[in-house]
């Protein structure tokens, strides 16, 4: 472990959650962490509304922003303990998710674990996705399920709303 790591870990309380993440609570984090705490880690940022043609399959890009100095992991973590990133519509909203394909992830190793790599998104990003409406306009309440972490803890799993106003013509 390295110096810097280790004096900021002085007098802190350490949860290892897997290989490269871990929480602490102590004076060294309780910035960040109320950082964080103020807004989401990661955020939607658009589209708010499409028309597709109803009962085909229409693709739809929707757009991601990570708060500076996080990642999540990417959709295929290395590690099976890992909390992958997923996309999800619910059932009976009259808009039905028929594929989802997500970007490829970016690896890195984190100082706590240099020999371990971890495959991550950062910034913004991008999933596409395949969706089937029926006629109509139906107001979506999507979810996009993710763990944000820093070069020194993990924040807990967490799922955002996706709000799409889908129109089905």
């Amino acid at each position: 472990m390295g110096l810097e790591l280790k004096k900021a870990l002085r007098g802190a309380a350490v949860l290892m959650i897997g290989p490269g993440c871990l929480l602490a609570h102590g004076q060294g984090f309780a910035s960040q962490s109320r950082a964080v705490a103020k807004g989401d880690a990661v955020l939607y940022l658009f589209p708010e509304q499409v028309t597709v043609p109803a009962g085909k399959a229409s693709p739809v890009t929707l757009h991601f922003r990570i708060a500076q100095g996080l990642h999540i992991n990417s959709h295929t973590p290395r590690q099976e303990e890992l909390i992958p990133t997923d996309f999800s519509i619910p059932a009976g909203t009259g808009v039905r998710l028929v594929g989802t394909s997500y970007p490829a992830g970016s690896d890195i190793t984190l100082p706590a674990d240099p020999k371990t790599k971890l495959n991550v998104y950062t910034g913004e990003f991008s999933i596409e996705t395949q969706i089937v409406a029926v006629p109509g306009n139906h107001l979506v309440e999507a979810k996009l399920r993710y763990q944000a972490c820093s070069q020194t803890e993990c924040l807990p799993p967490k799922s955002i709303p996706v709000a799409i106003d889908v129109i089905g013509k």
